[in-house]
């Protein structure tokens, strides 16, 4: 019986070691400014509040609850960093700076997930239930980002910094702004090669669909930009309000044309024509839009 605890705690104690590894080498692949295990694990607040939460929800598992928020409550006051013991928290995430985050009871965060300073997930309603989002692998958050409510932020997606997301996000999408908008990737030329697609993992460790860098989600910015992104910035995407705009303007400018000819056309058959207006400039005002 006693071989058997202590052969249950030697494994516990294993698996934890093999995770917090895994989460010093997240570290030291997303951080250019990591130049050692030693100083990840001395000097990186993300790190020493995922080491507190694991810790803490622990206690929260055996519903030692009160207990629990206390060594959550520590973890705030050491790190800046606020994760409710309730949170189901993946492998590899990579909190970075740190300060400011508050990860609220419901949340859920899959693997390889990086948050950034500032980034709050929290809830909108006042029901026990799930109230918070759920991260599935891959996600980044920018800076200041807010992801409110109980709905889900599909894999590898990102939020760019200081945006406000109330609803679902695509996997692989980019979304940004107040409220957050879903900006599409700019045209890619005919003879740009194809993106081959990797091989897909079936779920994380939190339950949660794992990550797909295919190119039909994630883009690829660079060897490494397929499957990170500082701040949730992907480069060559679109403000889908932007693509409207631009139609609009193009639109306009056809219709102009048609119009002109239009006029023309009854002048040359001895009609009068009516006086045209002042046409529009849709090259400067495109280039406004960009």
């Amino acid at each position: 019986m006693r071989g058997a605890h202590r052969g249950g705690a030697l494994g516990a104690a294993a698996t934890m070691l093999e995770g917090l590894k895994e989460d010093v080498a997240a570290v030291l692949d997303r951080d250019p400014a990591a130049r050692s295990a030693l100083e990840v694990v001395l000097c990186y607040p993300g790190f020493h509040a995922l080491v507190f939460h694991r810790a803490a929800r622990a206690l929260w598992q055996r519903r030692l609850t009160t207990p629990a928020r206390f060594v959550a409550h520590l973890s705030r006051v050491f790190t800046g960093i606020e994760i409710h013991p309730g949170a189901q928290i993946g492998r590899r995430v990579f909190i970075d700076h740190g300060m400011g985050v508050v990860i609220g009871e419901t949340s859920e965060v899959g693997d390889d997930c990086t948050i950034y300073q500032g980034v709050t997930l929290g809830g909108t309603s006042l029901h026990p239930g799930k109230r918070h989002p759920t991260l599935q692998a891959g996600v980044v958050v920018g800076a200041g980002a807010k992801v409110l409510g109980g709905f889900t932020v599909g894999a590898g997606a990102r939020i760019g910094s200081n945006s406000v997301v109330v609803k679902e996000v695509p996997a692989g999408a980019t979304a940004v702004g107040i409220p957050a908008r879903i900006v599409t990737p700019k045209e890619v030329p005919k003879e740009a090669p194809k993106v081959a697609p990797e091989e897909a993992s079936t779920e994380t460790s939190a339950g949660l669909p794992q990550a797909t860098p295919s190119a039909s989600q994630i883009p690829e910015d660079d060897k490494r930009g397929r499957r990170f992104a500082a701040y949730g910035l992907t480069a060559g995407v679109d403000d889908p309000l932007a693509q409207a705009l631009r139609q609009l303007i193009d639109h306009i400018a056809e219709q102009d044309r048609r119009i002109d000819e239009l006029c023309a056309e009854l002048s040359r058959c001895g009609m009068r024509a009516p006086e045209g207006g002042e046409p529009i400039d849709a090259d400067r005002l495109s280039k406004l839009v960009d």
